[in-house]
């Protein structure tokens, strides 16, 4: 029997008193939406609470049963969807129960068509269009990738291939190439927009041996326009990275000539058909495989007048949402943090303001990546123990005129962009009701996301007022956990960083490990443009523990115009390059260069060192150097991340066991009948740790480390190879659930007996002392003899007690960068100098000595 809609069937109590509807995926929109009858459809919901809450003065409660809500269109919420006046409309999961939001739809009826192969195919349903996303029992599956088959010449209009090769690929517009970023080690080359970024390009044709790559992509990737020479600077008008892509791609993504691999997937367009290659102990007949559709699950859309408001959702799962525009012929011209180069003269006037003819202002308004569950013009919106999983733009978007939002208690995970946004860049000097203010970010746990668009951030915040950012756990990223602020750059070019209404931001207690996993030149706590008028309300970082950074960059990294920033109790350690960077000179306020940009850090924990001074507007107090993790403050370390009512959350999972990813950009440099081979690990470590790696060479030599040797020494040695003959090397991850498919290979390299020596003595050396120890400095030498630098030799004079460096960051130590290792087991009130060696294959060479330096279990003197 079917219920007829009446409008006493309507109202499920007073309009004076709470209320409450049920959702339910086995419900009926003809229903009164009671819990013994509910409705079937959240927009059926939020048409009751249109209709309900006037006069309200309760809260209007639409519980949601557990189970799958297929999307057909974006949750469309205005001001008329609001709560207010006491009360708020609370979208809430039944207890206990789990709802799925998803914007996407099942594909079935899976054949297999190559035995040989495994590959099995399936016919897109009837009206679906496109997708770059697919789950397999809730694990994305990756887009056919590979390295190039063809080496190429760049021209103005794409590339001309050795050979003609590609010419025969099928449909060739939905080729990608992506450039990816990250530091440059021995074969491996950095070719993104900068190493913090990984830009991707679709190819527009392939014509014999010539490549057509998409407009405007191409134009905004490698035509990045030039400040005039009159301006005495030779650099990008955007004044943030390269005028041009790398050389060529590290990989090419998306072609059915791909296929193969086992966990790959490839969509025909033409044909309507899918085509994927199973991963060990997958069931094709039985899967549940999942294709996102929508690119917007719930959009909330208020205005400057009339702001939508007083909206909770707790306990929600938002999933299955893909983001198309990547696909078209604007492709991912990434600048930084995701934010891309848009529209046909983009890479000549988007964001330039007045340094470019033509420019558009603000400076630094450049087209971000859209959240698939966003809100703007926004108060009082609160996420509460809800997940964004499984998405393919952002997760949760909180755009301008967000003001007294909450998330809290909040799983972001597998997200192929920014796990978070708040606030934009596109209205520095905003009004009151344009700015984004008071919201507050606190015990989320932030893993693997920017899973797709490698340059994206965790934690991303534009301009912004009174941010609460804390007790979040972030791990497991590609690139830097929190982004903070914006549109510093033009301090390059000795004037001011964007005028901004941005203050009083705090992040503090967040706990942070295994970041930059894949690219480079970024941080954990990243900071950049004004964070405030003066340090009293600057920007406060306070009590985060960092430490595990792979990628070259700083703990907490205070880049371009970054003014007003106070860092104190933090904790970093095991970071590539510096625990915090760095000095910037202070062009606001017509300083014009003559002191720094205002930072007070005061009774940090790190290995850097640095002895105590204020001078130039930079106070250093109090700073102590450790040599090991539980050195510092227990009750900093037990402080950071996530709260103790919030700790169950780490043991929440969205998919089966499963094996890592594949490792990343594997590096390799021959010498005497061996090889050196350093790769990046998985970021999705498949919910269990990698336990060890397996190299194998295109010869079939094998070697086998375990997960903590190759994280203390960066790379393995391969031995006894040919000398004369070429060798790539694959590597595989492992994890108590299995083996990860293959890596892409390297580079070929030519083991050979080459005449090598010693390196030269280390360009740069200094210490500084601590208590009972000292925190060693030094640059690369100018020349490595021959073969790579593999290790650093520390040596302590008096007593001769000797330290050997090792690791990622010595691997990629280069140029004008410094790095450091802490000495202990000192003698307080010894004076020592150290004597430090750079090792390659050939052994140690020529010592660089610092000065003397005295331990003496005090704070740090100048």
């Amino acid at each position: 029997m079917v219920l007829a809609l009446t409008p006493a069937l309507l109202v499920q109590a007073e309009t004076t008193g709470a209320q409450t509807v049920y959702v339910s995926p086995t419900g009926n929109d003809r229903n009164p939406g009671t819990e013994a009858h509910p409705f079937r459809t959240l927009d059926r919901a939020r048409d009751w609470a249109r209709s309900h809450h006037q006069n309200q003065t309760g809260d209007l409660t639409i519980y949601i049963e557990g189970g799958t809500y297929r999307l057909t269109e974006p949750l469309a919420l205005d001001a008329r969807d609001s709560g207010g006046g006491g009360h708020d409309v609370i979208y809430a999961a039944v207890p206990g129960q789990r709802p799925v939001i998803s914007g996407g739809i099942r594909i079935a009826g899976w054949k297999r068509v190559d035995a040989k192969m495994n590959l099995w195919s399936a016919s897109a349903p009837a009206g679906f269009t496109y997708t770059r996303q697919l789950y397999i029992n809730g694990v994305r599956a990756e887009r056919t990738r590979g390295r190039l088959p063809v080496k190429l010449t760049e021209t103005k209009t794409g590339y001309l291939a050795d050979s003609p090769l590609m010419a025969g690929w099928r449909n060739p517009g939905d080729i990608e190439f992506v450039y990816t970023g990250g530091n440059g080690l021995w074969s491996e080359h950095s070719e993104g927009l900068g190493p913090w970024t990984e830009p991707r390009c679709p190819v527009g044709g392939i014509q014999g041996a010539a490549i057509t790559m998409a407009q405007p992509c191409w134009d905004n990737s490698t035509k990045r326009i030039l400040l005039p020479p009159s301006s005495g600077f030779h650099r990008t008008a955007n004044l943030v990275g390269p005028a041009s892509i790398g050389r060529e791609p590290e990989y090419v993504e998306n072609a059915r000539e791909l296929l193969g691999t086992p966990g790959q997937w490839y969509f025909d367009r033409r044909a309507g058909t899918f085509y994927y290659v199973p991963r060990p102990g997958e069931d094709m007949i039985r899967a549940d495989v999942e294709a996102p559709v929508l690119e917007k699950l719930i959009s909330g859309e208020g205005t400057e007048s009339a702001p939508i408001h007083d909206i909770i959702f707790k306990g929600v799962q938002f999933s299955y949402a893909t983001w198309l525009f990547p696909s078209s012929d604007q492709g991912f011209s990434e600048i930084q943090a995701n934010y891309m180069v848009t529209g046909p003269d983009g890479y000549a006037t988007q964001g330039l303001c007045d340094l470019a003819p033509g420019g558009k202002c603000p400076f630094g308004d450049w087209t971000p990546t859209p959240g698939n569950v966003a809100f703007r013009y926004d108060h009082q919106i609160q996420f509460r123990g809800d997940s964004f999983v499984h998405l393919g733009g952002a997760g949760l978007a909180l755009g301008d005129g967000s003001q007294t939002d909450t998330v809290e208690g909040c799983i972001f995970t597998d997200i192929s962009a920014n796990g978070l946004e708040l606030g934009g860049v596109d209205l520095p000097e905003g009004n009151a009701a344009q700015v984004t203010r008071d919201n507050r970010i606190c015990n989320n746990h932030i893993y693997n996301v920017a899973a797709e668009y490698h340059g994206g951030v965790g934690l991303d915040v534009g301009y912004a007022q009174n941010t609460v950012i804390a007790h979040n756990q972030l791990d497991h990223l590609p690139y830097a956990a929190i982004s903070m602020g914006w549109g510093g750059w033009p301090d390059k070019i000795h004037r001011a960083g964007v005028a901004n209404n941005s203050r009083n931001n705090v992040v503090a207690g967040n706990l942070i490990f295994d970041h930059l996993q894949l690219l480079a030149d970024g941080g954990a706590i990243y900071t950049q443009g004004l964070t405030g008028p003066s340090l009293a309300n600057g920007e406060k970082i306070i009590g985060n523990v960092i430490y595990n950074q792979l990628g070259s960059g700083h703990g907490i990294y205070t880049d371009n115009g970054c003014n007003n920033v106070t860092a104190r109790s933090n904790v970093i350690f095991n970071v590539n390059f510096d625990d915090w960077g760095s000095r910037h000179r202070d062009y606001y306020d017509d300083h014009r260069g003559t002191v720094y940009d205002a930072f007070d850090f005061e009774d940090n924990c790190w290995q850097q060192g640095g002895r105590d001074l204020s001078a130039g507007n930079v106070t250093l107090k109090h700073n102590h150097i450790i040599s090991a993790l539980d050195q510092a403050p227990q009750t900093i370390l037990q402080n950071a991340g996530l709260q103790p009512a919030f700790k169950d959350m780490l043991n929440l999972r969205f998919g089966p066991p499963a094996a890592p990813e594949p490792p990343n950009r594997v590096a390799a440099a021959a010498g005497n009948g061996f090889a050196y081979v350093a790769w990046n690990p998985p970021i999705f470590d498949g919910g269990a740790p990698v336990e060890s790696y397996t190299v194998i060479s295109s010869r079939g030599d094998r070697a086998t480390v375990a997960e903590a040797d190759f994280r203390a020494n960066g790379y393995v040695k391969m031995t006894g190879l040919a000398n004369g003959q070429d060798y790539r090397f694959v590597v595989e991850a492992r994890n108590a659930n299995g083996v990860s498919t293959p890596s892409l290979p390297s580079a070929t390299v030519v083991p050979a007996a080459r005449p090598i020596q010693p390196p030269l003595a280390p360009s740069k050396a200094f210490a500084e002392p601590g208590d009972g120890m000292a925190s060693v400095h030094f640059q690369a030498p100018g020349e490595n003899g021959g073969s790579p630098i593999i290790a650093y030799v520390l040596t302590a004079e008096p007593g001769g007690r000797k330290l050997t460096v090792v690791g990622r960051s010595v691997l990629t130590l280069a140029g004008g960068h410094t790095t450091f290792r802490v000495m202990d087991g000192l003698k307080n009130g010894q004076a020592y100098r150290f004597e430090v060696r750079a090792v390659n294959a050939a052994g140690e060479g020529p010592a660089i000595s610092t000065r003397f330096v005295t331990p003496d279990g005090i704070f740090p003197r100048p």
